[in-house]
């Protein structure tokens, strides 16, 4: 999350006492991190009761792509996924507009980041993802992933001027395979459906339960819905473990952690025949996937407040090492 369009509580008071039945608006912050909208903490009172809520301003995805992650978390939260819930107003609308952009305002998940998970957080993360899974599979609503294998046939060649030749080298090759992977007939058998796409350490809060060391930690919840889409459940899965299971040296799979994921997942939705084969693959997918938006975040940046560009050397080392299994 990052601030592109910033807000001062001046701009909203008027708005959220008159079209919210959530009180009036205290205060308003800008969140730290990522890199697609503006996000901000929004704390209001009513009848003496403080609740805080999540508002975001949309900076690339438009009014006619919102309603689907929207309606998702609705459509989530309302099966008892623990994700946000996206705020009606007193008209029973979810979408709004705000400084001239798309706006939403969801509610607050409890708990923290745990950003060194331990194997017990990936056996959580591998069992609330399956349950999503199997929760979305009614859910009405298809969209492309806009960040899937379109997207990267044409972001590629906006970034080769940037690299090495080795560089280049690597992310054509790898596209081409994809490419193959992505026409073949074992890949359209996979399962699919709606999928978070970016399920990352930091998308992702733990309700301690009244301690801080993380020793009875249960899940808040997965939120940060805005690059989701109807994609490959195996990707989903790829994605989340590429950065949930990193061993020390930041690239490997950790052996601990990947076996506590993958069995969780797994109890509760196992994988197909078709899936297991076609892991090695996807899990170079994912990958390229991060590998090729943060060379676009980075050589091609926008300004914004708060925001600071990942080092795109990270998912081309990861990579590599998908590549060698």
């Amino acid at each position: 999350m990052a601030v592109f369009t910033p807000i001062e509580l001046s701009d909203i008071s008027a708005w959220i006492s008159s079209d919210f039945d959530i009180g009036q608006a205290l205060d308003i912050r800008g969140i730290h991190g990522g890199i697609e909208n503006s996000n901000f903490f929004l704390d209001t009172e009513k009848d003496g009761k403080k609740q805080e809520y999540v508002l975001t301003i949309f900076e690339r995805l438009s009014a006619e792509q919102l309603p689907y992650y929207l309606d998702l978390m609705r459509h989530l939260a309302n099966k008892s996924i623990p994700v946000p819930k996206p705020l009606e107003n007193k008209q029973g609308q979810i979408l709004f507009t705000l400084k001239g952009k798309p706006a939403a305002i969801v509610s607050k998940l409890p708990g923290v980041s745990r950003l060194a998970p331990e194997a017990k957080h990936c056996a959580l993360i591998g069992e609330y993802l399956a349950k999503m899974h199997l929760a979305s599979s009614d859910f009405k609503h298809t969209q492309e992933n806009l960040r899937s294998l379109a997207w990267w046939q044409k972001t590629v060649p906006q970034v080769l001027s940037h690299l090495s030749d080795a560089q280049k080298e690597l992310l054509t090759s790898e596209l081409a395979t994809q490419e193959q992977f992505f026409t073949s007939e074992v890949y359209a058998l996979l399962p699919q459906g709606a999928s978070h796409c970016d399920l990352f350490r930091d998308n992702v809060l733990f309700d301690p339960q009244g301690t801080s060391d993380g020793s009875q930690d249960q899940l808040g919840g997965f939120f940060d819905f805005y690059f989701a889409g109807t994609d490959k459940w195996l990707f989903d899965l790829a994605v989340t473990a590429n950065d949930w299971c990193l061993a020390d040296n930041k690239q490997d799979l950790d052996p601990a952690r990947f076996k506590a994921l993958m069995d969780a997942y797994q109890a509760v939705r196992p994988l197909s025949k078709e899936e297991q084969a076609s892991w090695p693959l996807m899990v170079r997918a994912a990958a390229l996937r991060f590998w090729i938006s943060r060379l676009w975040d980075f050589y091609l940046p926008r300004d914004a407040q708060m925001l600071t560009p990942h080092d795109p050397r990270h998912f081309e080392n990861i990579l590599l090492s998908r590549k060698a299994i």
